[in-house]
């Protein structure tokens, strides 16, 4: 029986060094989602890394060896030596492992409860691992289903409401240091989903962001234009921090986009004019050791969590609400995988028994020397028949199963009771939706 396992690591088990560390872009994802469903025991993979967790979810037929290789993998990625990440690492396995993808894909796991940008991000991560070909049909039907539970989540609470996000409490830590930002000068290196919220959080207060992209500079064009600022290039930041009063940064960059000898030079040029520095990215687009140098304040993710924790006071019981809306949908995920597996564990367990009455018979041959081949076939049908009439019932109601709650606890109770060990897990052809989401994800991809 194929088993789901989930595992990794968030800013509630690791701190910022570590988790930027283990972070994967979305070309290092393509690398990792590879070599993982290259392994015999793997067979569907899908990676999330997000600026608060890393986490790889496996369909595996062997547990054990496969948690083993996604953490020498990370390790790897993060250069690291295994002892150094497993302290910080979780692991889950079948239905917790869903569970927690729902929790995730709601908000419910997040720095912000009912935060809306991870929704974005595992739909991302998704449609990744779907166009590399390492999804099937365990994790196509689980990551569809966390995303159904994660838009109820937010459509039937208020799990979402007053749009907290870690932008806008960055921008909130911005105006208790500084005061009013109307006049303040704000610079956003970036140009992603974080910079785009930056900038709306930004514009209630009345500022007028400049832009500031790498790659994407049509994208800060587009932010500038539906914010009311300006976009400038890249090569411009170091003039551009001069004048700034805030500097906003959250780009993809595996490296440092700020670094302490260029900042040094910057503050040089600024008549000791302080400077506020927040680095929502994860790898850090600023490197830490900006932060000891005269008249800089500088912020990161761990920094904003204090500040984040004081914000969310108010929504434990929509929480809570919010609960029993993935209870339900992770019992229909819960109730569809067993259906999978009720067909081939029958099968498997008449194919025990079988077996166990052939071996039984095998073992007694000498003691039957005087039976005709006639009587030899009496005591066979006979044994065959009990070993029937025992599965029969049990065999009934586990079919009848199938439409329950604890239909997948019963499947995984018996294949574990009765050592059923197939090589392969529950199949199922694609079906027309997730054809089209791969074709979607595809020309996202190429355009």
């Amino acid at each position: 029986m194929a088993e789901l396992l989930a595992l990794g690591v968030s800013h509630k088990t690791a701190p910022l060094e570590l988790r930027e560390r283990v972070a994967l872009t979305e070309g290092r994802a393509v690398g990792v989602l590879g070599e993982l469903v290259d392994h015999e025991a793997v067979h569907e993979a899908a990676a999330i890394s997000t600026c608060n967790r890393t986490e790889i979810y496996l369909v595996t037929s062997e547990a054990v060896g496969a948690e083993s290789l996604a953490l020498g993998v990370l390790a790897r990625e993060a250069e690291i030596r295994p002892t150094e990440l497993i302290g910080h690492l979780y692991s889950m396995r079948g239905s917790d492992a869903a569970e927690h993808l729902f929790r995730v894909t709601a908000g419910l796991d997040s720095m912000i409860i009912g935060e809306a940008e991870v929704q974005g991000q595992v739909k991302r991560a998704y449609e990744l691992a779907l166009v590399e070909g390492a999804t099937g049909a365990v994790l196509n039907r689980l990551f569809r289903g966390a995303l159904a539970a994660g838009k109820r989540a937010r459509s039937e609470t208020g799990i979402s409401e007053r749009a907290l996000s870690v932008p806008s409490v960055a921008v909130d830590l911005a105006r208790r240091t500084l005061g009013d930002l109307e006049d303040r000068r704000v610079l956003v290196v970036g140009a992603g989903e974080t910079a785009e919220l930056t900038a709306r959080a930004l514009a209630t207060r009345g500022v007028q962001a400049v832009f500031i992209a790498n790659r994407h500079y049509d994208r800060a064009i587009g932010l500038a234009e539906r914010f009311g600022g300006r976009a400038v290039r890249f090569e411009e930041l170091p003039a551009q921090m001069e004048g700034a009063d805030i500097v906003v940064a959250s780009t993809s960059s595996p490296h440092h986009v700020v670094e302490p000898e260029e900042l040094e030079q910057v503050m040089a040029a600024r008549d000791d004019r302080a400077l506020l520095l927040i680095d929502l990215a994860v790898p850090r687009d600023i490197h830490p050791a900006c932060r000891d140098l005269p008249g800089v304040s500088l912020h990161d993710m761990d920094d904003l969590q204090s500040l984040v924790e004081r914000n969310v006071s108010g929504r434990e019981a929509e929480a809570r609400r919010a609960e029993s809306v993935l209870r339900a949908e992770l019992a229909r995920f819960e109730r569809w995988l067993a259906s999978q597996e009720v067909v081939p564990t029958v099968a498997a367990l008449r194919e025990r028994a079988g077996e166990i009455v052939e071996r039984v018979l095998a073992e007694n041959e000498p003691r039957w020397e005087s039976l005709s081949d006639a009587d030899r076939e009496r005591v066979r049908a006979m044994a065959r028949a009990i070993a029937s009439r025992l599965l029969h019932e049990p065999t009934l109601r586990l079919k009848r199963s199938g439409d329950e709650d604890d239909a997948f606890a019963k499947v995984a109770a018996l294949r574990e009771l009765f050592g059923l060990d197939p090589e392969s897990g529950p199949l199922e052809a694609e079906d027309a939706e997730v054809r089209q989401l791969r074709r979607r994800a595809e020309r996202s991809q190429s355009s």
